[in-house]
This record gives C-alpha cells, sequence and structure tokens, in this order.
C-alpha cells in the first residue's frame, strides 16, 4: 500500500499517537461499511489488535501505519459484511442500519464508557443518511467496499484492489455498479429547513391523531420500515402507503396516549424525531423527505441500536 499523504501520520514515527490518531478515520469507515456503530467499533479494535499483535521490527517496517489499519479494517469489514447476509436470515423483521444522534449527544455505547470521545464520532454528511445506507446495504459486499472507499473516502482504485483482492479495473467496474444504484435511489430533496418544518409538522399532526393531516404530508406511495430485532413491539412488515401509514401512526399514538412523549432530534444529519416511553428512550425516527412529502419513515427501536443515544 502506497502512502497517503492526507492520512496525517508520522513515518517515522509509527508510535501510539501517530496509530491512535487514524481511529476516528477507521469508525467512520466502518460505521458507512457497515452501517452498524457496534460492529464499527468491534473491527477497529480488531484491526488496532493486530497491529499491536506484530513486533517492532514489523511495525516498522510499515511504509504507512495509517494505511495499514484501514486496509486490515477493510478487509475485516468485507468478512463481516458476507457473514451478516447469514445473520439476517434469522434477524426477526427489517434490518435498519443504526441510527446516529448529533455529535453534541454522542456517546460510545460501550460498557464503563465514561461519557463523550471525540475520536469516535462520526462525521455526518450525505454519506450517513439513512436513505443513503439503506441503499449501501443493498450493495454486494465487494460492491459496498469499492464504492465507499474510492467515491467516499477517494481512496484510488489501485489501493482499492489491494483491499479487495480483485484488479483496479474490477473494482471500478464495482464503484461503477454501486454508484448506479444511488443513482436509481436518489431524488432530488428540500433544503434542510424545509425538511425540519415538515418533520415539525408531522409530529404535530401524529400527536394530534389527526389522520387527514399526517396523509397530507405523506407521499401517496409512502414506507414506513420498523426495526424492533425481536427485542421491541413493532410491525414486522413495511406498510406501504400514505393513508395506511397515517391510519397506524394514528394509532399507535392512541394505545400509547400520555405514556410517549415525541422529540425532534437530528439523526444522522437530518431532521427526525425520538419517542421517549415511560421516561425512557423507545424510538429513533429518520425520514426521507422529497419536495414537501415524507417518502419513507425509518423507526429503530432495536434497544441494541439505541445504545449510542443519550437523551433527557
Amino acid at each position: 500500500m502506497t502512502t497517503r499523504a492526507e492520512s496525517g501520520e508520522d513515518q517515522s514515527d509509527p508510535g501510539l499517537s501517530a496509530i491512535m490518531s487514524e481511529r476516528r478515520r477507521l469508525i467512520n469507515l466502518g460505521y458507512r461499511l457497515l452501517g452498524s456503530l457496534a460492529d464499527a467499533e468491534d473491527v477497529v479494535q480488531e484491526a488496532y489488535a493486530r497491529w499491536y499483535a506484530m513486533s517492532a521490527r514489523e511495525q516498522q517496517a510499515v511504509e504507512s501505519p495509517g494505511a495499514w489499519l484501514v486496509t486490515v479494517a477493510s478487509r475485516i469489514c468485507l468478512n463481516v459484511l458476507g457473514s451478516a447476509r447469514a445473520r439476517r436470515e434469522t434477524y426477526v423483521g427489517d434490518w435498519i442500519p443504526e441510527p446516529l444522534p448529533e455529535p453534541t449527544e454522542w456517546i460510545t455505547g460501550r460498557p464503563g464508557a465514561g461519557g463523550t470521545d471525540p475520536a469516535d464520532r462520526v462525521t455526518l454528511d450525505e454519506s450517513v443518511t439513512m436513505a443513503f445506507l439503506v441503499v449501501l446495504d443493498a450493495m454486494t459486499p465487494a460492491e459496498r467496499v469499492a464504492f465507499v472507499l474510492h467515491d467516499v473516502f477517494r481512496y484510488p482504485f489501485g489501493e482499492v484492489a489491494e483491499i479487495v483482492g480483485r484488479t483496479p479495473a474490477a473494482c471500478r467496474q464495482l464503484a461503477s455498479s454501486a454508484r448506479r444504484r444511488v443513482r436509481a435511489a436518489q431524488t432530488p430533496a428540500g433544503p434542510g429547513a424545509g425538511q425540519a418544518d415538515i418533520v415539525k409538522q408531522f409530529k404535530t399532526a401524529w400527536e394530534a391523531k389527526d389522520i387527514d393531516a399526517l396523509i397530507g404530508l405523506l407521499d401517496p406511495d409512502a414506507v414506513a420500515t420498523a426495526d424492533g430485532g425481536g427485542l421491541a413491539v413493532t410491525h414486522l412488515h413495511p406498510i406501504v402507503g400514505g393513508e395506511r401509514i397515517a391510519r397506524a401512526y394514528a394509532e399507535i399514538a392512541r394505545l400509547t396516549g400520555d405514556r410517549t412523549t415525541i422529540l425532534e432530534h437530528t439523526v444522522n444529519g437530518l431532521p427526525g424525531l425520538v419517542a421517549r416511553q415511560d421516561g425512557k428512550l423507545a424510538t429513533v425516527f429518520a425520514f426521507e423527505i422529497v419536495g414537501d412529502r415524507i417518502r419513507h419513515i425509518w423507526a429503530v427501536r432495536n434497544p441494541e441500536k439505541l445504545r449510542p443515544w443519550r437523551i433527557d
């Protein structure tokens, strides 16, 4: 692997400071590749374990420790993605990528974690929106790795080929195929302020159980997907159609009543909602908004995916 100028590591001192400075970049990479912060943290931990398992002479022989860590972490992610497909076959209901709060609300979610760790924060941009992560999840492992490394992290195909174990030409084809998937799924979105207003209107209509107002905010072909993972009660199959979603959400509001509080929060860099039930965080809602209508709602209720959240 050739040296990457932007990695910022000290070529002559592959010591603790230089190595640990790569942690944030690795977490960012792992989250985009796996859609799971917990899995990304495990991958990064394993990459560091492999680095420190080498002798001092072996470490000093590595031209670019940062590039070495990226290579190892990416290959581990490839293996995780392959096994994840088998695990999904037994997953209860739909699997949704793990939602992220805004950085100011970040906690690691690890037992014994003492609070915010800036090195663990995932940079929020268009490549971590829920809609984008869902498209990534539909790709093959090789497509996903090639696309994320090249199009998101700007690695040249020569380096991507070394990581994926294919030729540069093959990696270029993988990324091109992935790019077509992204383009096919993308639709023009409204400005952030406009999206926040629509989410606020949805919250108000939902709390009022106003079915007509909810229908007016939802695309006629909207889809609502939920992820409870068998650990929280939710609808197992996507609800398709704006009117059906409106009636289902109004029924949820009727059943939960005063036990639930809905709050506006940033979810994966975009306006979203969180629900507290009986004083505890119960659900995180991400939205895809096209024009002035909600096209997709993702409701994550699996408590294992809500560990990074701290809602007081």
